[in-house]
């Protein structure tokens, strides 16, 4: 038990961070509260130092078999602590002296706590518990009022309600099917499902019926979609990245979607008679990246396209999940993707926060000529965002789409592709612009401390670059058996 205690370093890392953030921040001043965020992120900190070192062991199942201690788990915990520490960072211009800054500290870390266990899980009561975990923290986030410079006071409740309600329909379905499958397998281990849907002993000789194991896949199937935000579960994004805080849209854009995506691709791997499972994915993804690039296209306020540009690049990244048993590029792809779409992403929200009274696309016209800087990431982080030479994501595109066609799914490739080049005309309404040469229709007011955003947005947009550039290396380094 013991070594099982210390293979979850990380998780444990998060959690009780989570827990003393949350003791602390109640006996700590509000003019003090900083303290919190630091301790926050040396709890982050210290989960990917863990993490780093557990790199090193073997691949291993631990606490009875539920959770996987693997190379895809570690790279999860790098990414999800990454994200953590780049949302703590961004923080700073909205959260310092509110008063609810240690909540917010203790809800991302245990939504982050969350996000792991769904990351590695191989039991179906642990993926309840992991689906709850990051999903309640998240209803919060979503709700404190933190932007003073939102167009209606009770945007935030209205996504935290929307958010709310859908997790608790999808949640509801979620173990439905839980106990369906627990039902037809005798266990909650996906090696019990796996033996009750072959015909195995868990499930008597004559195994599951196929109808029961689909009629129990689908509702958590469902389930995990909506953490993803993937089609039919994504309504909820686009409203909670325009009406939450940028701490909490650049959050739930990126850091829940590893875990949620990882969880699908355990959880569908284990299964037999994968190919039926595998082109549904393949079909999800499809109609996830086009309906999130057509419903981008009228978007004026910058927010609610990047909610709808998540939509769709959660369609990108589940293509790879697609053929994972069928191409050796699928799970480097994969993990590539992840980790430059984080960077990007929370870079993306980053400028939004560094300039948080411009609230439609007009108001970012000249934005070249008096912040250079910022300006100049901006545009590079959405380019990245379509997948352009020499970002990251172009890197984990090419991957998703040589994988498709290598595992004999050509029209998904063609898919990706198509939409790769759609995508790019409601991206450039936006970098049309920050580079013209018009003045601005305003002077920006300082409202808070945006050094912090505007200093995410330019590690951000290196990140990027880098993940990019250094592709080769991390491919080598991803380049692991999903299940091993």
């Amino acid at each position: 038990m013991t070594r099982d205690a210390a293979a979850m370093a990380p998780e444990l890392s998060l959690f009780l961070g989570g827990l003393a953030t949350l003791v602390g921040g109640s006996f700590t001043p509000r003019t003090r509260q900083w303290r919190i965020r630091m301790l926050a992120a040396l709890a982050t900190i210290a989960c990917a130092a863990f993490a780093v070192a557990g790199l090193a062991g073997d691949p291993r199942s631990v606490f009875e078999g539920t959770y996987a201690v693997d190379d895809v788990t570690g790279a999860a915990r790098i990414l999800v602590a990454a994200g953590l520490l780049a949302v703590l960072a961004l923080s700073e211009s909205e959260i310092a002296a509110h008063p609810r800054e240690s909540e917010i500290c203790t809800m991302l870390l245990l939504g982050g706590t969350g996000v792991l266990l769904m990351a590695g899980t191989q039991d179906l009561a642990l993926l309840v518990v992991a689906f709850l975990l990051s999903s309640i923290p998240l209803y919060g986030l979503i709700g404190v009022r933190v932007d003073r410079t939102a167009t209606s006071p009770t945007a935030g409740s209205e996504a935290a309600l929307k958010t709310y309600l859908l997790a608790a329909l999808f949640g509801t379905v979620l173990m439905l099917g839980v106990a369906v499958l627990y039902g037809v397998s005798g266990g909650t281990a996906y090696a019990d499902l796996h033996a009750a849907a072959a015909g195995g002993h868990a499930a008597g000789p004559g195994g599951a019926p196929t109808a029961a194991v689909v009629g129990g896949m689908v509702p958590v199937l469902g389930g995990l979609l909506f953490k993803a935000g993937a089609v039919p579960g994504h309504f909820w994004v686009p409203d909670a990245s325009q009406g939450s805080s940028t701490t909490a849209a650049a959050y739930l854009t990126t850091v829940p979607k590893i875990g949620a995506v990882l969880a699908i691709a355990r959880l569908v791997e284990t299964l037999p008679a994968q190919d039926r499972w595998r082109l549904t994915i393949a079909v999800i993804a499809a109609v996830t990246m086009t309906l999130g690039n057509l419903a981008a296209y009228p978007q004026t306020d910058p927010r609610r396209l990047l909610g709808w540009s998540t939509v769709s690049q959660v369609g990108y990244v589940l293509v790879p999940v697609a053929v994972l048993r069928d191409s050796g590029l699928a799970t480097p792809a994969l993990l590539i993707y992840l980790a430059a779409y984080t960077v990007t992403n929370i870079g993306a929200f980053a400028v939004t926060a560094a300039l948080p009274e411009r609230r439609s696309l007009g108001d970012w016209a000249g934005l070249v000529r008096s912040r250079p800087v910022i300006a100049v990431s901006l545009v590079v982080l959405l380019l990245g965002l379509v997948g352009t030479p020499p970002t990251g994501i172009f890197v984990g595109k090419l991957g998703a789409a040589a994988a498709a066609w290598d595992g004999s799914t050509a029209w998904l490739a063609v898919v990706l592709l198509a939409n790769t080049v759609a995508s790019l005309f409601y991206y450039l309404r936006w970098i049309a612009p920050v580079v013209s040469g018009r003045e601005e229709p305003a002077k920006d007011r300082s409202i808070g401390n945006e050094r912090w955003a505007s200093a995410t947005v330019v590690v951000a947009t290196v990140l990027s670059l880098l993940i990019g550039l250094g592709a080769g290396l991390l491919w080598n380094a991803f380049d692991v058996d999903f299940l091993s």
